[in-house]
């Protein structure tokens, strides 16, 4: 044998004797249980039987999601087409049933669906895939385009530099993943515009998942005074990029100095109360609070790690700079997996695809997960989109989750390919392929229409 398959075989071996001695479906089964099971039928709205009953029809909607295609019409083509195959009647391929089972859904089952699958994730988390034994939890936003209806329109207004007609509702996404397994624990939405719309008021809405003994990490939009008061009353430590206009005052001199460029510094509460607190919340706020601010990798860190010799800096900087995987993670919900453009045409079905999406996220996650228990790996180190790709492969050819055979094989699968650990890694936010030659639509699309019926298409753009 050539020396260089000698590794791969190792490797091999090593992963056939992991999945003999471990259950590989136990967070399977977890997902799957009876206390979820009595939660979910809980949550479903009373129904007859029908050709789209509600679990049915959860299951086609996570599938739509999963799709390349992503449309309504190949989700129910599908269907039938496995009904066909499985000998029973097909039904009919219009769409248009559907469309009222996805209606039909309540919010609170997908959302607490999702919940649940990225808390099994979570709580089955082996202590070397945390860092010194804590769990590190990543808060980051995103804005997520809709289609642009009336409705839409007024529930997640356009941004203000899109001109009336010719712009896209937007929702804003605030998500909080698992450092080690990468699930999201919960998620809030909200407009981009107006009060209340900021990452801050959507993280207080989520801030119950984060517990005592976590440790959160975020950019420089949430390090402020009452955040931070927040979390260390709640025993969360916290390791945050400093505000801007903190940053260009902080003053090293100041303090005590802890080392280079590294001191703690006491802060005085604000004496304006922010709209959102209510007066009895700011009064219990305490009037000052203790932290630790750094400069490292040309940044100016704000933590609540105060001891120097416990956590020097350049172990927090290290830290930080692994707050990258929160922008992977978003990247694969909303790339990956295609929720940057949402296709529903209502608020209320609007939330309910974009928690579909979340689900479907972290059931990618729940394989991940075990893929990598199996494999002695971290989740990290998995490819998530070859875990789609070898998903759906895996049950397009039938593949049975209650076969332990099958699905042990498909996890073994999984963990095969390996990618890098790229910690504060930076990449330029520019396209190098050139999009194709057209100029912008810069007037509302009827007026376009009428401008070409009457002078035709402009000349190509060279």
């Amino acid at each position: 044998m050539h020396p260089s398959h000698r590794p791969a075989q190792r490797q091999q071996q090593r992963m056939r004797d992991h999945v003999e001695k471990a259950d590989s479906l136990t967070m399977f089964n977890l997902l799957t249980g009876p206390h979820l099971l009595e939660r979910i039928e809980g949550a479903l709205p009373p129904h007859r039987e029908r050709l789209y009953p509600p679990t049915v029809t959860l299951a086609m909607f996570v599938a739509q999601a999963l799709s390349a295609d992503g449309s309504c019409q190949q989700a129910v083509d599908c269907a039938a087409v496995k009904r066909l195959v499985l000998g029973l009647d097909p039904g009919n391929t219009d769409t248009g049933g559907y469309c009222k089972a996805r209606r039909r859904l309540p919010l609170e089952l997908v959302s607490t669906l999702a919940r649940e699958a990225g808390e099994v994730v979570g709580r089955e988390t082996p202590e070397t895939w945390q860092w010194r034994g804590r769990p590190v939890r990543l808060v980051d936003g995103a804005t997520v385009s809709l289609a642009d209806t009336a409705l839409n329109q007024a529930a997640y207004p356009q941004p203000e530099s899109q001109g009336e007609g010719l712009g896209f509702p937007q929702v804003r996404l605030v998500g909080l993943f698992c450092l080690g397994c990468a699930a999201l624990l919960d998620a809030s939405t909200g407009p981009c515009k107006g009060k209340g719309s900021d990452e801050q008021t959507l993280l207080r809405e989520i801030l119950a998942a984060v517990q005592c003994g976590d440790i959160l990490v975020g950019d420089a939009l949430f390090a402020t005074y009452f955040l931070l008061c927040e979390l260390q009353r709640g025993g969360v430590d916290a390791v945050f990029e400093q505000q801007g206009a903190r940053r260009r005052s902080t003053d090293f001199a100041l303090g005590q100095a802890l080392g280079v460029r590294d001191h703690l510094v006491v802060l005085a509460k604000p004496k304006t109360k922010p709209e959102w607190m209510s007066q009895e919340e700011y009064d219990q706020a305490p009037q000052s609070l203790a932290v630790r601010e750094f400069a490292a990798g040309g940044k100016i860190m704000v933590s609540t790690f105060l001891d120097p010799k416990d956590t020097p800096k350049a172990v927090l900087k290290a830290l930080y700079a692994r707050r990258w995987h929160v922008e992977l993670d978003l990247r694969n919900i909303k790339t990956t997996l295609g929720m940057q453009y949402l296709r529903c045409k209502t608020p209320e079905m609007v939330l309910k695809e974009l928690w579909v999406y979340l689900l479907a996220y972290n059931i990618i996650r729940l394989l991940m997960a075990q893929s990598a228990l199996l494999a002695d790996q971290i989740p990290r180190q998995l490819s998530f989109k070859h875990t789609v790709q070898i998903w759906l492969a895996w049950q397009q050819a039938g593949g049975d989750p209650d076969d332990g055979a099958s699905l042990r094989g498909l996890l073994v699968l999984i963990a095969q390919p390996r990618v890098g650990l790229r910690p504060g890694r930076i990449e330029p936010r520019a396209l190098k392929r050139r999009p194709k030659p057209f100029s912008l639509l810069t007037e509302p699309r009827p007026l376009a229409q009428e401008r070409v019926r009457q002078h035709g298409h402009p000349k190509k753009q060279r």
